[in-house]
């Protein structure tokens, strides 16, 4: 492979002027975040078409990124609305977007939405505009297997930064799994449409029998593969069933062959999930993929949040993340119901900030406290003005502190009785600890403290 793909690069022992960067905003050494982007243990979210993107590094040892989808759906298309949930994107704090628009000109939306959402990094879901622009083009399902592969191929060059393929999806499982008592056989729109077109056309899944091409033209780019989870549990009654188990066998096999041609990949992760099956589904995952990047939906630890599925979750992601997850994919509350609006996007992103955030206060201790601790003693002080700027809106952290009016210096909820206020006469000249001292207190959790789950 002609390529000299980060990858390759780490693996002949240099360190890139990126890497040195990316080492610095995440708090550890270059040399060990090269060795762990030669493991496979680390990829970097970003095409080397592409020039000013904030790269987004995703795996071990490093913050919990989150990632935001947007896009237009088959019934609504409103392009100006997607724009500005990119903007929101951008404004709250998403590592990356994806754009999993589905109706109106695709590529004309793509690029906008790619430009929008500057400087993040952005993903696709290629299967989607195959199918879409296939059955135009070929009058029906039977567009050629290599169709799905010139759209991969025109999304890297637009320049897409990651991209869900489903190749761990064989047309074996496909044709169990649709005779299977799965209450719902699958659940991902884009395996869906895969797993359509291999009962129909009575062959392969596109992307297992191209996936030496796939990988060329993935190294040429220097972008990362997703690893589609086409058979994610739907419905916690399907979790961690023989189906979502072989695709993720399936995955794994994946994952070493891109290694072994140094092409950047992650792996996508459930789906439904009860709080006691996240840790192993992680742990799973990362021992049979040598601790490959864990890409998670949620995940969503009960079926009926509906409305509040952004809460749910963010309950899994926290959970997920703080085992060993790397990236969320959040979830706004129109999940099962509709298109997000912009206000739901915000709301969802938000969620999964939190969840993101109280993981890593699991994973990486003191680096991650400081935003804690900071708030905390300015919040033992009263301090609002300065309060407010470490809220995740802090707009509506605003709005709610004055929705009665600001009446004593404390709050409205315990107004003249607040506890920081009774004691301040007696807690004045005390010797305070300093805010490294605190940090400092925040201590890495054990590596088996969540298997009491």
């Amino acid at each position: 492979m002609v390529a000299k793909t980060v990858v390759l690069i780490a693996r002949s022992g240099s360190v890139t002027d990126e890497m040195r960067e990316i080492a610095r905003r995440e708090g550890v050494s270059a040399e060990k975040l090269r060795d762990r982007i030669a493991s496979g243990r680390v990829v970097l979210l970003r095409n080397t078409r592409r020039s000013g993107v904030r790269v987004a590094a995703v795996g071990e040892g490093l913050s919990t990124k989150v990632n935001v989808n947007i896009g237009t759906s088959g019934t609504v298309v409103d392009v100006d609305m997607e724009r500005e949930k990119a903007r929101i994107a951008v404004r709250y704090g998403a590592d990356t977007v994806m754009d999993l628009s589905i109706g109106g000109p695709l590529d004309e939306i793509r690029r906008i939405l790619i430009k929008e959402s500057e400087p993040l990094p952005l993903g696709t879901v290629p299967t989607y505009q195959a199918w879409i622009e296939g059955v135009k083009r070929y009058g029906g399902v039977t567009m050629p297997s290599d169709w799905f592969i010139d759209v991969v191929e025109k999304h890297l060059r637009d320049g897409v930064d990651f991209m869900t393929i489903h190749a761990a999806l064989t047309r074996d499982l496909v044709e169990k799994v649709v005779r299977s008592k799965r209450v719902m056989p699958i659940v991902s729109r884009g395996g869906a449409l895969l797993a359509a077109w291999m009962l129909e056309n009575q062959e392969e899944n596109p992307y297992r029998k191209h996936w030496d091409y796939l990988l060329e033209l993935f190294a040429e780019h220097d972008a990362v593969i997703s690893i589609g989870d086409a058979l994610r549990p739907g419905t916690i009654a399907d979790q961690h069933d023989e189906f979502q188990v072989a695709e993720l066998v399936e995955a794994a096999r994946l994952v070493r062959s891109a290694r072994e041609h140094g092409v950047q990949v992650i792996v996508e992760g459930p789906g439904h999930m009860t709080l006691d099956q996240v840790v192993a589904d992680v742990k799973l995952m990362k021992s049979l993929t040598n601790g490959a990047p864990y890409y998670v939906l949620g995940p969503l630890v009960t079926d009926t949040a509906m409305g509040y599925d952004h809460i749910a979750a963010a309950i899994g992601g926290a959970l997920a993340a703080a085992a060993g997850a790397d990236f969320l994919c959040y979830l706004t509350p129109a999940e099962h119901l509709s298109l997000p609006s912009p206000e739901q996007v915000k709301e969802g992103l938000i969620a999964a900030k939190i969840a993101a955030h109280a993981a890593d206060l699991v994973k990486l201790g003191p680096r991650a406290a400081k935003r804690d601790i900071e708030l905390s003693i300015l919040r033992a002080k009263l301090r609002w003005s300065e309060m407010f700027r470490y809220a995740f809106d802090e707009e509506k952290a605003r709005k709610i502190y004055l929705q009665f009016g600001a009446r004593t210096e404390a709050c409205n909820m315990c107004g003249q009785y607040c506890a920081c206020l009774i004691l301040s006469k007696y807690t004045r000249k005390r010797e305070e600890p300093s805010k490294e001292e605190l940090i400092k207190r925040v201590q890495t959790a054990p590596s088996n403290s969540l298997t009491l789950l």
